[in-house]
């Protein structure tokens, strides 16, 4: 498994570009590396920064570093906190929706429009507890959930629609993008929980890997100063984006 690659860091932070396939922290029934082993090994004087966390085992996660998440198969860009000021300083930030996230994704299907807004509340799945809904038959408590999207550009791959779009959540849901780009009938190029039988029936753009990238990320340091940090679209996305491109109509 490839490490994470750092982008920026100071006394307080350290921004990363998370590979794909890396699990950001222990869930209670994996024993993979994560984010937060790299973490610690890295910096061992941050251990137990942010906010403790319990398992369904009783156990508690560690998670030091941690103030947001990426889901395992999502690639990009990463803040981890050094100490616990800077965790409470860029949680503020989130809890009031500060900072501005942009992601860049491959879907099923082509768009009409160029852009738009999915502003649907998302709760459980109701045959699978594991996965979110933002449809009709959710259950449990149904959260408020936006995300903001442009159409890049429309293509097409051994005869199959594909889209190139950018994510803009104004939230930050667990599964959101993935689970709002489902409700909207544009689910995410190999998203193994959400796109169903697209995804086993498709060609998937040659990708054997969800095509999620967290591209950009913009907060207010510690410091007071405000910084963008960009991760670069992965290798294999980008080659599939220009092998789109080049076969668009």
């Amino acid at each position: 498994m490839s490490e994470p690659t750092i982008l920026f860091e100071n006394e307080d932070v350290v921004v990363i570009d998370k590979p794909a396939g890396l699990l950001v922290h222990e869930d209670g029934t994996k024993t993979e590396t994560t984010v937060v082993d790299w973490f610690l090994k890295k910096y061992p004087d941050a251990r137990g920064v942010g906010e403790p966390r319990v398992g369904k085992d009783g156990k508690e996660i560690e998670r030091s570093g941690i103030v947001h998440r990426l889901d395992k198969d999502t690639s990009g860009v990463m803040v981890l906190c050094k100490n616990q000021p800077a965790f409470l300083h860029i949680k503020q930030q989130f809890q009031d929706r500060l900072i501005k996230k942009e992601y860049l994704a491959l879907v099923y299907g082509h768009f009409k429009e160029t852009w738009g807004t999915i502003d649907r509340p998302i709760g459980r799945n109701a045959k699978d507890w594991r996965l979110r809904s933002a449809e009709r038959g959710a259950k449990g408590t149904l959260r408020e959930a936006v995300t903001n999207w442009e159409c890049l550009s429309n293509g097409e791959f051994q005869g199959e629609k594909f889209a190139h779009v950018k994510l803009m959540p104004q939230t930050g849901r667990m599964h959101q993008l993935r689970v709002h780009l489902k409700a909207i009938d544009h689910p995410i190029v190999g998203d193994v929980l959400y796109a169903g039988k697209r995804l086993e029936q498709s060609n998937n753009v040659g990708l054997t890997r969800l095509a999620l990238h967290a591209h950009e990320l913009t907060l207010v340091l510690p410091s007071d100063e405000e910084k963008t940090f960009t991760a670069l679209l992965p290798k294999d996305i980008e080659l599939a984006i220009s092998t789109l491109k080049a076969g668009e109509q």
